[in-house]
């Protein structure tokens, strides 16, 4: 795991971001999602690094990266943010432009970075999602259904957090096995239960969805007619909910004036651990087709 790489805290303006480096070529970026950390990549991190110089952070409030509290506007985690913590990692190791590529979470901070940053993002992918502008729209019964923990993680401070504080291993094994079908997370899952017991993560990660039904919508609705103009793939599980619920590529070709490409593979949610081999491939055919 990790082979090819060393680990750093960057400074930032906000406090020290943990990242993973390594690799040759041009520069990527990989986000992850929740309730994970940079630790989701651990299956092709090394195989992308042959390819690209790999840059693999902990976003703000998770894994080993510095937390800030929630405010009034839950500016602190809104992925306007977010996305200035990847730039300013990204200029720490010297490069201007990069791809990026984001699972879950993370898919919404680079969908914002590559929004926010135009002239920096040269193409970008995102794994398992849709906007978050047409998945909140899309809101009904089953959506709230499958989706209810976007309902329950924007309640109020401190209401979600006492709850999940009470027994977070219980929370976070229950969205890995569920939003999975069962994969076997055995070998990785203590890289991820042990930050997310901290209450200040909890409480993060809360913010982060709180930021996603508030402030980053008003700026999602604000840039609505400002389409990206990069190329975007969608990697998502056709057993999966954006499989099950969404026409992914079709929704994303809205959001930019470029060719959007996308492919379903044979999983749920976390496609870069079930499906690792598929993932790296997509990821690799993708980039190099555009650099």
């Amino acid at each position: 795991m990790f082979k090819n790489f060393r680990k750093e805290f960057v400074p930032t303006k906000k406090g020290k971001i943990f990242c993973r480096f390594g690799g040759v070529g041009l520069p990527l970026v990989l986000l992850h999602g929740y309730p994970q950390n940079h630790w989701m990549w651990y299956k092709i991190a090394d195989e992308l690094s042959n390819h690209f110089t790999v840059i693999i952070p902990d976003l703000r409030g998770y894994g080993e990266s510095f937390v800030l509290k929630g405010d009034k506007e839950h500016k602190n985690y809104s992925k306007r943010e977010m996305a200035k913590d990847v730039i300013e990692v990204v200029e720490h190791f010297g490069y201007d432009r990069f791809f990026v590529a984001g699972h879950d979470r993370g898919g919404r901070v680079a969908h914002r970075l590559a929004r926010d940053f135009r002239d920096k993002v040269i193409a970008l992918s995102v794994l398992d999602i849709c906007p978050t502008l047409e998945m909140y729209g899309a809101t009904d019964q089953n959506f709230a259904t499958n989706y209810f923990h976007w309902f329950f993680l924007i309640q109020p401070s401190p209401v979600p957090e006492k709850f999940i504080s009470k027994d977070s291993d219980f929370w976070a094994r229950n969205c890995f096995y569920k939003w999975s079908g069962g994969f076997n997370f055995k070998n990785i899952e203590q890289k991820y239960l042990k930050p997310f017991r901290q209450y200040k993560r909890i409480h993060a990660s809360c913010e982060d969805y709180r930021a996603g039904a508030s402030i980053d919508l008003e700026h999602d609705r604000k840039d609505l007619k400002k389409k990206l103009n990069i190329p975007v793939q969608v990697i998502w599980g056709k057993k999966g909910r954006i499989g099950r619920i969404f026409k992914p590529i079709q929704i994303w070709q809205k959001y930019t004036t470029k060719k959007v490409s996308g492919t379903a593979l044979n999983c749920k949610h976390f496609v870069a651990e079930e499906k690792p081999k598929e993932t790296v491939a997509a990821l690799i055919k993708f980039f190099t087709s555009v650099s």
